[in-house]
């Protein structure tokens, strides 16, 4: 059994890469869907890179958050999947969302594999569908909400300070 294989490419300089973060994050996914053999290679790449792989493989010009491709072969017990991460694109969102880049690029990497997995975002029931459960997902990561706007207005308003019942928190 060869296991969960995970690659990083950071050509996008204007971020840190959480590779040990992302790899578990990929784990957890894969883990979730039962996927115990494939390959996850993510490369991390700017507004011109995303641009340049979105004309190069799916006719389009447009900037994007991620693009996601199975290269799997159709008789192949592992599974190739691909995924290209605007880093350029996470540092402006995140700043937009009041979140980390390294969270908004945790999002793009959780949906680029759910697309890989077979969840769809077309029509808004799916999509609805699939940002509650990146959001449960990125949660359970340590990431925090995404989506979830209730929970994020939460967490950005500041807490009145109470007195600890005896666990650090």
């Amino acid at each position: 059994m060869r296991g969960i294989v995970i690659s990083f490419k950071c050509e996008f300089k204007g971020v840190s890469c959480p590779e040990q973060e992302f790899s578990k994050l990929v784990r957890a996914v894969c883990k979730r869907f039962k996927l115990t053999n494939a390959t996850v290679d993510i490369a991390i790449v700017g507004n011109s890179g995303i641009r340049k792989l979105n004309r190069r493989f799916l006719n389009r010009g447009a900037v994007t958050d991620c693009l996601a491709f199975d290269l799997s072969e159709p008789e192949s017990r592992s599974r190739l999947l691909v995924l290209a991460v605007n880093g350029e694109r996470a540092v402006s969102e995140a700043a937009k969302r009041g979140h980390s880049p390294q969270a908004e690029m945790a999002l793009y990497v959780t949906h680029g594999l759910l697309h890989n997995l077979g969840l769809d975002d077309r029509l808004p029931k799916e999509a609805q569908k699939m940002h509650r459960l990146e959001d449960e997902i990125l949660r359970q990561q340590g990431f925090g909400p995404v989506y979830d706007k209730a929970a994020r207005s939460l967490r950005q308003k500041p807490r009145a300070k109470r007195k600890s019942a005896g666990r650090a928190g």
